[in-house]
């Protein structure tokens, strides 16, 4: 993806997506608001009226990976320097409206509304979709297999079931045993994405069982926040379009899932309807067992596991887009042992908006955590430039 200029990644995303977190789908939450539609925030929304703003914003980045273009080639160069300038109508703009207009009336058509034809299915990653069959393609070497995009199969080979790969993952963590004495943690690290220019700052951790959990990145600009209450979850930046926004459809249900993962005793309960037959699959050169969840009956969550350690390294889910499924990828390492517990101190999460990397450097297990850090964030000020 091209991802151009950085004042466009960082005033955009850290505007309306960064923190909205991965794009995902697991695990029922209940919405306290109702959340902001696209239209009560950004002018001239034509086509995509009446979907919340991280739905809106997960669009913009489905369009992204699916073209390969940044913010500016769709938008015009003015959007550079002015966010105004989004409200604008340049051609490739009111190309993609049209566009939209013409996936939909296939899928309607021929599949019954669903996502079935998407803008990747055509253009995957070029302006242009190809019409024209690539004899470089069909002789050269094929790219290597994208673990991400292995499916069930019936003639998978005959593995472990998924409830022996999570017994592994849960002895491999520590034992449930030892997994029941953690009840909470605070964890302090950096957090670098394209909303902090890749520079490192600061980032507060706090989770508490069974399913709470926030997140505060102290950015140049202010406090930037995600927070899951258990029930219902927010995100509040301090910025040019500073905001606070409730979360939603598959982010709540995403942020519901980061919180459960955070004490991870329950992972049979918190998601439902497993598989495990999946073919043989490898990230870095290391074998991993798939296994497949879900706990609303429609939206996969696949858990990727070390053959060796039974460490979950990946996790993919989904979230549900005016365009199609956006999926998002967090990688999980350098597990450390707090209190007979191994915690991943590193994690990088990779979604179709950008990609944010998180390293902790001190876990504190069992600490004492008020309520109210849980609770609907305030919003904050933006810190005024530096004279």
């Amino acid at each position: 993806m091209k991802l151009g200029s950085r004042r466009i990644i960082s005033t955009l995303i850290t505007a309306a997506v960064c923190l909205l977190g991965g794009r995902s789908a697991s695990g029922q939450a209940v919405p306290a608001q109702k959340p902001q539609m696209a239209e009560e925030v950004f002018k001239n929304v034509q086509v995509l009226r009446g979907i919340p703003v991280e739905e809106f914003m997960g669009t913009m980045g489905f369009f992204s990976a699916s073209l390969g273009l940044n913010c500016t080639a769709c938008h015009g160069e003015e959007s550079n320097s002015s966010l105004a300038a989004y409200a604008d109508d340049p051609p490739l703009k009111q190309t993609a409206r049209k566009m939209i207009l013409m996936m939909n009336g296939l899928n309607k058509a021929s599949f019954g509304g669903k996502h079935e034809i998407t803008c990747y299915s055509c253009h995957r990653g070029d302006i242009r979709p190809k019409s024209t069959p690539s004899l470089a393609q069909q002789y050269g070497t094929p790219p290597p297999d994208d673990p991400d995009e292995i499916e069930i199969s019936e003639d998978a080979p005959k593995g472990p079931s998924a409830e022996e790969v999570l017994d592994k993952y849960i002895q491999a963590l520590g034992g449930a045993e030892q997994l029941a004495k953690l009840t909470s943690f605070v964890a302090k690290g950096t957090y670098e994405g394209y909303d902090t220019f890749h520079h490192k700052v600061p980032v507060d951790v706090f989770a508490k069982a069974p399913s709470q959990r926030t997140t505060v990145i102290h950015t140049s600009s202010g406090d930037s926040t995600r927070t899951f209450d258990g029930r219902a979850g927010w995100v509040a930046m301090a910025d040019q379009l500073s905001q606070v926004v409730a979360l939603s459809g598959g982010d709540l249900n995403g942020a519901k899932l980061d919180a459960d993962l955070s004490f991870p005793s329950r992972i049979k309960q918190d998601l439902s309807e497993w598989r495990s037959d999946f073919p043989a699959a490898s990230i870095d050169d290391r074998d991993v067992q798939v296994i497949q969840g879900t706990s609303d009956g429609r939206t996969p969550v696949k858990l990727y596991f070390d053959k060796q350690s039974g460490l979950l390294v990946r996790l993919v889910r989904y979230n549900e887009t005016a365009v199609g499924l956006n999926p998002t990828q967090v990688d999980y390492s350098d597990y450390r042992d707090v209190s007979g517990v191994k915690i991943p101190y590193r994690w990088v999460m990779t979604w179709t908006d950008g990609q944010s990397t998180y390293e902790m450097s001190m876990v504190q297990p069992n600490a004492p955590i008020e309520a109210a850090r849980f609770a609907k964030p305030a919003l904050t000020k933006p810190k005024s430039p530096n004279p």
